[in-house]
């Protein structure tokens, strides 16, 4: 059986994920992972804490699955657009449950600092690796931009007509001469 701490962290893992920040509290964390409310604040001073734990191991996933996801990748354009075909994939395997790190924004209060800080991070590491890709900030700016409107409009919708409108914008934006 998995130690505390992983079972702390891999139940908040779904539970954030499935319903949220603010409708996952810290007792039904203990109850489903199976630890002592002394064990839990063994390992978190706070859920703030578990909320930070939560979103590094979150990107760690999604980075590595977009990853593996467009490693076959022999151009930059076919990267791109696998990185649009993985938000179709990820909506079909997650129920078009969007952004954990955006629906975490969502629900916060701009006090807490700290987890702003993280997502903030989080988005400038995938915002950073679109530029190193193009070498062209305005591109990458306008790709980085699609591809976040992406997830929330399919989320919004329930549909992934839109990542499909977004992938024929990249194509045209990467094809056309800058």
């Amino acid at each position: 059986m998995p130690k505390p701490r992983e079972r702390i962290i891999s139940t908040a893992m779904v539970l954030f994920h499935r319903q949220g920040y603010n409708n996952t509290g810290i007792n039904q964390i203990i109850e489903e992972a199976g630890v002592s409310k002394a064990s839990f604040y063994q390992h978190f001073k706070s859920k703030d804490d578990l909320c930070i734990e939560f979103l590094n191991k979150r990107y760690e996933y999604w980075v590595s699955e977009l990853d593996k996801f467009t490693a076959a990748a022999e151009t930059v354009q076919d990267k791109f657009q696998k990185s649009f075909d993985f938000l179709i994939y990820m909506n079909e395997r997650e129920d078009f449950r969007g952004c954990s790190f955006l629906n975490i924004l969502s629900e916060i209060p701009a006090d807490k600092e700290e987890i702003h800080r993280v997502i903030r991070g989080h988005k400038n590491k995938l915002r950073n690796c679109f530029n190193e890709d193009l070498q062209n900030d305005i591109i990458s700016t306008h790709i980085y931009l699609l591809f976040e409107s992406s997830i929330l409009t399919s989320q919004l919708y329930r549909s992934n007509e839109l990542i499909e409108k977004s992938k024929i914008i990249v194509q045209d934006l990467l094809s056309t001469p800058h």
